[in-house]
């Protein structure tokens, strides 16, 4: 018997979170997550869902992968003419969220985006397997394309003409958002999750506030 959608739940008790126990500042507290996460053995721990919006206020969520963090922001790597490319031209604002079920938890990122330098996104490039940066040139990313030979004939394509060096195209690059609010939620039981958020003040401190859940 097929069991309801509605009757789907799971109660959550592996950890908790507190106060007390967080770091003053998200970036370390995120560190602290992301060692837990990466020590759990998540499969695709890095991935993460990036929301965008146009101009117009028109939402727009997929999943890409984190590629770096430090004090100044959270990076990933893209198509700068794909459908998010476009929307963060429009409007820089964006969110990410982690989703660790394994270890029950959750982080949510409020920030503005912004291309980061020609340097970081080279060094990023040449880190990258051949196919990929392949890749990075034969995929008209986010159009409309008749089939899937019209990807293969431009892999061979760019394959031939690249065949000593694969320069990084001018359309792909890294973004780093650039976090202005940071929520760290924790599952507990019953749906009484604990959520702490951070968020950043004027004189560029942060503010660590207990939410309900």
């Amino acid at each position: 018997m097929n069991k309801s959608i509605a009757d789907i739940r799971r109660d959550y008790s592996l950890h908790s979170l507190n106060e007390s126990d967080v770091a003053s500042n998200p970036t370390e507290q995120f560190a602290h997550w992301w060692n837990d996460a990466l020590a759990s053995e998540i499969l695709e721990v890095n991935a993460m869902t990036l929301a965008t919006s146009t101009k117009s206020g028109k939402p727009s969520a997929r999943i890409v992968l984190l590629k770096g963090f430090d004090e100044r922001g959270f990076v990933f790597f893209t198509n700068y003419e794909s459908n998010k490319g476009k929307a963060l031209a429009e409007n820089p604002n964006a969110a990410l969220i982690f989703f660790w079920k394994e270890i029950e938890r959750q982080i949510r990122i409020e920030g503005v985006a912004q291309k980061i330098s020609a340097a970081e996104s080279d060094e990023y490039f040449f880190s990258r397997p051949e196919g990929s940066r392949i890749g990075a040139w034969a995929s008209p990313q986010s159009k409309i394309i008749e089939n899937r030979s019209v990807l293969e004939e431009n892999v061979q394509q760019f394959s031939n003409r690249f065949k000593n060096s694969i320069p990084r195209p001018p359309h792909w690059g890294g973004y780093r958002v650039m976090p202005e609010l940071i929520e760290f939620w924790q599952g507990r039981s019953n749906r009484l999750h604990d959520r702490i958020q951070y968020t950043k003040t004027v004189s560029g401190s942060w503010k660590v506030d207990r939410l309900a859940p």
